[in-house]
Formats: C-alpha cells, sequence, structure tokens
C-alpha cells in the first residue's frame, strides 16, 4: 500500500486502533502514530501518550515521546515536528504512508488490543479548524437580476431564525470555542516557557553575583553570554522606552523605602 489514499489509511488506523478518526489532519496530535509504533514493538510508554490531546504543547510532548522510541528502537526517520503538529493534510498524509509502510515489513502480526494498551484512555479525534462552508453564489436570471440557488426569487431574502441563519450560528459558535481551546494551549505553553527562563535567569544572576563577590567576574564570561541572550531584543519586540523609564523610576521608588 505504497501510495495508499486517505480512505485506505483511515480505515486501517480506525480498524487497528479502534478509533474514530475521520481526517488525516487529526494524526497531527501524534497519539495515533505512537500507538502504531507500539502494536509492532509492544512497549511505547502508552501512559504517557495523550491520545485525546487538545493543544499543540500536547502535540510536540507526544512528538518528544517518538522522537525518543525512535532513537531508541533506531528507526532512520525524520520526524517534521514543526510540520505535523499544524495538523495539515499533506505532510501528515505522507508521514501516514511512510508508517503504513513500515508497519507492514514489521508487524508481527496476531491481535492487537488497542483500547487495552491505552487502558480505556479517551481517545476523541483532536479537533481542527475548518472554513466556514460559503454560502451559495446567486444564479442569474435571464433578465440578468440575481436570484438565489434554488429556481425562486426569494421575497424578502433570508428571514433571521431561518434553518440556514441557525446552522451559521452554531458553525461560528464551535470556531469560537475551538479557537478559544487553541488559544487558551498557547498560554500555557508560553507561561510554561517563561517560568523556564524566569529560573534561569535567577540562576544566573545569583551565579554572577557570587563570582562578583568573589573577585571572578572576568574568570567565566558563559553567564554574561547567557545573559546577553536573555536580554537580546528583536525588531518589534522592544521595551518602549517610556515603559523602561517607568520601570527604572519604580525600581528607584523601591529602593528609597
Amino acid at each position: 500500500m505504497a501510495g495508499a489514499s486517505r480512505t485506505e489509511l483511515l480505515a486501517w488506523l480506525n480498524d487497528l486502533l479502534q478509533l474514530n478518526y475521520t481526517k488525516i489532519e487529526q494524526c497531527g496530535a501524534g497519539g495515533a502514530y505512537l500507538q502504531v509504533i507500539d502494536s509492532i514493538y509492544g512497549d511505547v510508554p502508552m501512559a504517557r501518550v495523550k491520545m485525546n490531546a487538545k493543544h499543540e504543547y500536547e502535540y510536540l510532548a507526544n512528538f518528544k515521546i517518538m522522537q525518543n522510541v525512535f532513537k531508541a528502537k533506531k528507526i532512520d526517520k525524520p520526524i517534521l515536528v514543526e510540520k505535523l503538529v499544524k495538523c495539515k493534510m499533506q505532510d501528515n498524509l505522507e508521514f501516514l504512508q511512510w508508517l503504513k509502510r513500515f508497519w507492514d515489513a514489521n508487524y508481527a502480526g496476531g491481535e492487537y488490543d488497542a483500547v487495552a494498551r491505552r487502558k480505556g484512555a479517551p481517545a476523541d479525534p483532536p479537533a481542527t479548524l475548518q472554513p466556514l462552508s460559503a454560502a451559495p453564489a446567486p444564479v442569474r436570471s435571464a433578465g440578468g437580476t440575481a436570484r438565489a440557488g434554488g429556481g425562486r426569487t426569494p421575497v424578502s431574502g433570508h428571514r433571521a431564525g431561518t434553518p440556514h441563519d441557525s446552522a451559521q450560528v452554531a458553525a461560528l459558535n464551535e470556531q469560537v470555542r475551538e479557537l478559544s481551546g487553541h488559544l487558551e494551549g498557547l498560554e500555557k505553553e508560553r507561561d510554561f516557557y517563561f517560568e523556564k527562563l524566569r529560573d534561569i535567569e535567577i540562576l544566573v544572576q545569583q551565579r554572577t553575583e557570587a563570582l562578583e563577590a568573589a573577585g571572578q567576574a572576568d574568570v567565566d564570561e558563559t553567564f554574561a553570554e547567557i545573559q546577553k541572550i536573555l536580554y537580546s531584543t528583536e525588531e518589534g519586540f522592544e521595551v518602549p522606552e517610556g515603559d523602561a523609564a517607568g520601570g527604572e523610576a519604580f525600581a528607584d521608588e523601591e529602593e528609597t523605602f
């Protein structure tokens, strides 16, 4: 099945893993890829795999596990994580096609209890954002006047509360919920990395002050280089002069008390 179609791949994946995926893009969460590998080797740490991942930082955690598994099993296949986690169809289709070929070559056969291996953990298909379907284009009559599709000229256009309006509102509400979920994930990811950088900053400051107190500030320039990286700015991300001045004034005020 070297050139397997999307339909064939989804049917195989859902049958093997007892899933209900409807789109190749949903594989970008990483959980399904990991469980296919587990069906071959049987020792992937499925308890750590987020089969119902909803946010990109959870996808990244899954792919980190996958990278470790590939390294341990000496699987010589680059994993383009930054592309796969975007849940784009083409990137995930190519990876899933490769994974199916790898599975065909290495699966020992027999029954694989996918639900038991993930200990019954939820495996809902990840949500992927899709554009709203466009409204049908108006059909022009022989006289050149536009009228809605369906053959009849509406008396007063769409009325509020019609099924069409309700479906459109429901679709918009669903997109708002999905976008809110993605935003929440991005904020958690931002806070996660900010805390790490803050811990590094404090550690470097403490070490630098200790070296200065011991008269060895010039012995190791590594900490100075780390601070240079931490405090560097890029165009569009500089601290406004007003904010910087305000910060200095606040610091001076603190010192006076």
